[in-house]
């Protein structure tokens, strides 16, 4: 019988992943971010090229950039797909010469992208710390569903009905109102 690993054994096996992720990802020609809602590619290029020298194009599903007449630096296929109107990228000069700055807004702002390409090494998103927000940066709809998540977690760890569970217990109730001559005493609700 194989016990589970201990709290350090399982900070260890972390460490030794994230450090695996982190050595991965440093051998990509570029650097990438994510939050929730969009990704962020960085890819550094000599300070002698323009805009006009440079091949950059996406497309909902796909991404290719690079300098013109050479291999691109990176091509492939997303993990999902982007707003190509609400995505750009730019062309920016840093003390190492300059960069060419992607930006791709998610389609699904609901989850982490493993990887920019799906050729490149994945990282573990279930290890992915959001950063903090606020409720009130959130769409009326995201955050109607916040809420009631955070709601009905509460309502669980009181021991009491989730506001689904409560909606249940509520039609049964006004059914048993209407029709007193029923019997419900070995009603289920499922």
């Amino acid at each position: 019988m194989s016990s589970s690993p201990t709290p350090s054994e399982r900070e260890k096996a972390d460490a030794e992943l994230k450090a695996k992720e982190a050595a991965e990802q440093a051998t990509l020609p570029y650097k990438w971010t994510q939050t929730i809602k969009d990704v962020d590619v960085t890819i550094p290029i000599p300070g002698n090229f323009k805009g006009r020298d440079l091949d950059v194009n996406f497309t909902k599903m796909t991404i290719k950039a690079g300098i013109k007449g050479e291999e691109p630096i990176i091509k492939g296929e997303f993990p999902n797909p982007i707003h190509t109107d609400e995505s750009t990228w730019t062309l920016e000069t840093v003390p190492s010469g300059k960069e060419i700055v992607i930006h791709l807004d998610k389609v699904n702002k609901m989850e982490w992208w493993p990887h920019v390409v799906t050729t490149a090494p994945a990282i573990d998103v279930s290890k992915i710390t959001p950063e903090d927000s606020k409720l009130g940066d959130l769409d009326s709809e995201t955050r109607a569903m916040v809420e009631k998540m955070m709601y009905d977690q509460q309502q669980k760890s009181m021991g009491k009905p989730t506001s689904d569970e409560q909606k249940k217990n509520d039609i049964l109730k006004q059914f048993q109102e209407q029709h007193p001559e029923m019997d419900f005493s070995n009603a289920k609700i499922g």
